[in-house]
């Protein structure tokens, strides 16, 4: 393995900033993949302003996934067929680590780029990008899991990252991996964005409470049905430990009237409680919210 590993990073948004901006601090060469069209105003060094602290430091930046030995997609899931139009040379990149949202792009890529150049992993964090190339982390928290496939390959890049105020861990099983995020992420995406309040509104409001309460153990039972081990108890107990005012990247979405992950982050509970016959009402009930505030825009 080279001293340090090439990153480029496919999502100049905040998690693509984040990560872009850790990995260069922890001593690695990150590129950050743009839209051709704001390549030339594109600033060339990421600022970050986070728990972790605030700094600044230099990128490069390309219009199209150069050579590197680990792409790192931070896309929407909305936005991932669009943005694979710049890995043109699938060949030049060694392996690659998907920060999306959901399941189902997982498969998609292996389909794409072949089973052993995709590395699932998820992130869970609150970041936003507020202007180009300038990111605020707004959670006190960024939890990153990779599946141990990619331990030699990512193992020093991990402790970096770690030594930076990441949570990392490296989990054998992939559908423990995928779906322990999506079990928490699903309530408290849909949750916050049905009701159009973060998740302290959304706790102290007991029926919203308890819908979400309800699409938590859907998403578990769902999740256990495809072989995940996860627990609705631990996950409803940490829920309380979120900040009040956190909101989700759906909410945020909702309200600049962008299209919502919704199938991303829904889909893969509603597809499976319909393989194995499970009843998921309370998720049913806020995806029916989420697409009837959709048709107003």
């Amino acid at each position: 393995m080279p001293p340090y590993l090439r990153h480029a990073i496919l999502g100049a948004g905040g998690v693509g900033g984040l990560m872009g901006a850790c990995l260069a601090k922890s001593g690695d060469s990150v590129t950050l993949v743009v839209r051709a069209e704001s390549f030339a105003q594109y600033p060339e060094a990421l600022r970050l302003e986070s728990p972790f602290g605030n700094f600044q430091v230099p990128i490069s930046k390309a219009a199209e996934v150069p050579q590197c030995d680990v792409l790192w997609i931070t896309v929407k899931a909305t936005q991932l067929d669009a943005a694979l139009r710049a890995v043109t040379r699938p060949e030049a990149v060694g392996a690659i680590v998907p920060l999306l949202n959901g399941i189902d792009h997982v498969a998609s890529l292996r389909a794409k780029y072949g089973a052993g150049k995709v590395i699932p992993a998820t992130i869970a964090v609150e970041t936003e990008r507020v202007a180009p190339a300038r990111v605020v982390h707004r959670s006190p928290f960024a939890r990153l899991s990779v599946l141990s496939a990619g331990r030699s390959l990512l193992g020093e890049t991990i402790d970096g990252l770690g030594k930076l105020g990441f949570e990392c861990r490296f989990v054998d099983d992939e559908p423990t991996l995928m779906w322990s995020k999506l079990v928490f992420l699903a309530p408290f995406a849909l949750s916050t964005t049905a009701a159009g309040q973060p998740i302290g509104g959304v706790l102290t409001d007991p029926e919203r409470r308890e819908l979400a309460i309800g699409c938590v153990r859907e998403a578990c039972a769902v999740a256990i049905a495809e072989g995940a081990k996860v627990d609705p108890n631990a996950i409803i107990a940490g829920s309380g430990k979120f900040p009040p005012g956190m909101r989700s990247s759906m909410q945020k979405d909702m309200e600049q009237e962008n299209p919502p992950e919704l199938d991303a982050i829904a889909g893969p509970i509603l597809r499976g409680a319909t393989r194995h016959g499970i009843a998921v009402p309370a998720t049913q009930r806020l995806v029916a919210e989420i697409e009837a505030k959709c048709r107003k825009y």
